[in-house]
């Protein structure tokens, strides 16, 4: 699925689902299968996991937050107000998102459209630039 970035930052954006990282994760463990069961079994109940997070968890991207709802369920807000930096981390090979807010540091693996998710965040919280 691609992202249009002609969405107005007026209106709220649910991000989509991707499984990529739980599926690549799930398909690197297979042949851990060989070396050992017990390596085996823990990265891939880690790959559920991130799964059943993808299939349950959203991004909505408001005029003044990112709100994270777990089915119709709020269950965190981050207004951008607070946030200092944001970051994805790899862009070849995106897998983990981080954020510093006033009081914390925030690290969230990509379970969301990559693209979508990086052109949210430039449009509704750009990066500050330091100055020295």
């Amino acid at each position: 699925m691609t992202f249009t970035p002609t969405i107005s930052t007026t209106e709220t954006v649910v991000l989509q689902p991707s499984f990529r990282l739980p599926i690549g994760l799930a398909i690197a463990a297979l042949p851990l299968i060989l070396l050992s069961l017990w390596v085996f079994i823990p990265i891939f109940l880690f790959a559920l996991f991130l799964g059943i997070q993808a299939a349950t968890l959203r991004l909505h991207f408001t005029n003044t937050d990112l709100e994270i709802y777990r089915g119709q369920t709020q269950i965190r807000t981050f207004p951008y107000a607070d946030w200092y930096h944001w970051e994805i981390y790899w862009p070849a090979l995106p897998i983990l998102f981080y954020f510093r807010e006033v009081n914390s540091i925030h690290f969230l693996p990509v379970l969301f459209d990559p693209a979508a998710l990086a052109q949210c965040l430039g449009d509704r919280c750009p990066r500050k630039v330091e100055q020295n």
